[in-house]
């Protein structure tokens, strides 16, 4: 077995299936959402239990802008040290969330927006209600107007109180509360005021109207995902699309658990309350929704009151805040809402690590210098080991190309030549192997977490250096900057690339090239590949790779000069 070859396969599978993602992979269909639907809840018996379902009524509506959305309605106004927004007095919804330490771009006063109301466009919301099996009771849908029962502005320590009565003079009440971070608490509660006996099952849903612009790459999900029973889910847009043309949907059934809809930095959840049967599901109707719905009726009886608890997140997905809830709200496998990926026991370990050298350094840049010296000293005595065999068989290529050049005719001999050589100068072939392949996912945990965090977003490093999480703006082909030109995308090679192209060919003159002559000439472009590949990653990785090439060239440039054999 060829170390060189082993290495070279997987790293060539690797880049392939990058550059493919990248440059090549086929754009989704796009879904025809200028015109979209009204929600009115409604319930009818399941075609397969007693349990109610969430349907919606549909007609077609013109959309308008988010702020002509939002000034149709009167609004109860959000507002802590990170969210501001509103809830809609009509549907009682929350449609409107903006992150005031966000925004849209580095160089920008725009803030991140996260919901919408459904008017607009990008419409994206929470609505939450009661359904029933009695198709004779009125309930509250997207249409009810909800009055102010106490308190018109919601802030941390100051809960907000709306009501809706029915025609039959049931009362219904919902009650928000806001903390000072991203967590909405919603007590909705039944008043039953007639000589009835009713179920009520309570739900909650998010809408979005559109899929957004996603990164399309496969080392990070982005759509529809919840933990149900202790199992996480994750379905694509797509996925979820694909099934509604097969008149189907994902569906759940759970007692604890929570489900939203997530982008690479943003996150919208809801959290029903835990130890009670409810069915889940994720549909697309013109619309993506995740959606869940209790299945326990909640009787609610003469004069007696019923109600039920929700958490709604509309958050960043800061790790210190996510973790923060899953131990505070007692909600399991929260954290899960950050894509950790597969090697979430190397990758969030790593995060803390990069985060208190952050805290330390006060710059993103240098914790990533500083973690990837750490990994290194991690990693020394298996480097060492890989690159003692490597310099060995670099010295013996003289004397195997040799062997095989006598020895041509005779396969069989020139093998026995072969391990007799090995022998002698105790070189084994496969030893270099094993150590790579060690550190192959502890490699790929750092390249997870630096691209998937929002604690790398928008920090600078040194220079021309502003959003480590961006690619490098600068370019080879206009001089860097000298000439007043702006090349396409494509053409946006910077300075950071090249450095990691260069030390990546440096390091390949190190190791032991290639007998075969095409193999030679592959690699010999290899360097020049990956430089053109990564040109578009964020720049923080970019650094990473850069910084970790020079520090393996000194390690085995040291091993090299230190390795002897007996024979040259």
């Amino acid at each position: 077995m060829d170390t060189k070859n082993v290495i070279a396969a997987i790293t060539l599978s690797a880049m392939v299936i990058i550059f493919y993602s990248l440059y090549f992979a086929p754009e989704p269909p796009e879904i025809n959402n200028a015109k979209n639907v009204t929600e009115s809840t409604s319930v009818e018996d399941s075609a397969n239990d007693k349990s109610p379902s969430i349907e919606s009524k549909k007609s077609d509506q013109n959309k308008i802008s988010r702020k002509e959305s939002l000034d149709l309605t009167k609004r109860i106004v959000i507002e802590n040290n990170n969210i501001i927004g509103s809830i809609s007095l009509k549907g009682s919804v929350i449609d409107d969330i903006v992150f005031k330490n966000y925004n849209t771009q580095l160089e920008s006063e725009e803030k991140v927006i996260l919901l919408s109301p459904n008017d607009s466009q990008n419409g994206y919301f929470v609505e939450t209600g009661w359904a029933s099996t009695d198709k004779n009771i009125e309930l509250p849908n997207s249409s009810s107007i909800w009055e102010i029962k106490k308190n018109d502005k919601l802030l941390p320590g100051k809960p907000v109180i709306l009501q809706w009565t029915n025609n039959e003079g049931i009362i219904f009440q919902n009650k928000f509360e806001l903390d000072n971070k991203y967590l909405i608490k919603l007590n909705q509660k039944i008043i039953n005021n007639t000589n009835k006996v009713f179920d009520f099952y309570p739900y909650a849903q998010i809408v979005r109207n559109i899929k957004p612009d996603v990164t399309n790459f496969y080392i990070l999900h982005e759509g529809l995902l919840g933990v149900f029973d202790d199992q996480l889910h994750e379905e694509d847009y797509d996925d979820i699309a694909e099934l509604s043309e097969k008149k189907d949907k994902f569906t759940k059934n759970a007692t604890n658990g929570w489900l939203g809809i997530t982008d690479k930095y943003w996150i919208t959840a809801i959290v029903p309350t835990q130890n009670k049967n409810f069915k889940s599901e994720f549909e697309y109707d013109k619309k993506y929704k995740a959606n869940f719905i209790i299945t326990d009726p909640f009787e609610s009886k003469p004069n007696q009151v019923i109600s039920n608890d929700i958490k709604i997140f509309t958050a960043a997905k800061e790790v210190e805040v996510i973790d923060g809830y899953a131990e505070t709200e007692n909600i399991k496998k929260f954290d899960l809402a950050i894509d950790w990926g597969w090697f979430y026991f190397f990758t969030k370990p790593l995060f803390f690590i990069i985060d208190y050298f952050f805290k330390l350094t006060g710059n993103f840049g240098v914790a990533i210098i500083l973690i990837t010296l750490c990994i290194r000293i991690v990693f020394y005595p298996l480097a060492n080991y890989s690159f003692r065999s490597m310099a060995k068989m670099k010295i013996l290529q003289p004397e195997m190309a040799r062997l095989k050049e006598l020895h041509k005719d005779d396969k069989k001999k020139l093998q026995l030549e072969m391990m007799a050589l090995y022998k002698k100068e105790k070189v084994n072939p496969v030893s270099g192997c094993l150590p790579v392949l060690i550190q192959i996912p502890f490699f790929f945990a750092i390249y997870k977490m630096l691209f998937v965090t929002i604690e790398m977003r928008h920090q600078p490093f040194f220079g021309w250096i502003k959003d480590l999480s961006e690619k490098d703006p600068t370019s080879i082909f206009n001089a860097f900057g000298l000439i007043p030109w702006d090349p396409p995308s494509f053409l946006i090679i910077g300075v950071w690339p090249i450095l990691m192209g260069i030390t990546m060919y440096v390091q390949q003159k190190l190791n032991p090239p290639p007998t075969d002559p095409i193999q030679k000439k592959i690699f010999s472009f290899f360097p020049l590949f990956l430089t053109i590949i990564l040109a578009p990653f964020p720049s923080g990785l970019v650094v990473y790779w850069t910084i970790n090439n020079v520090l393996t060239m000194a390690q085995q440039w040291i091993i090299i000069k230190r390795t002897k054999v007996k024979t040259v």
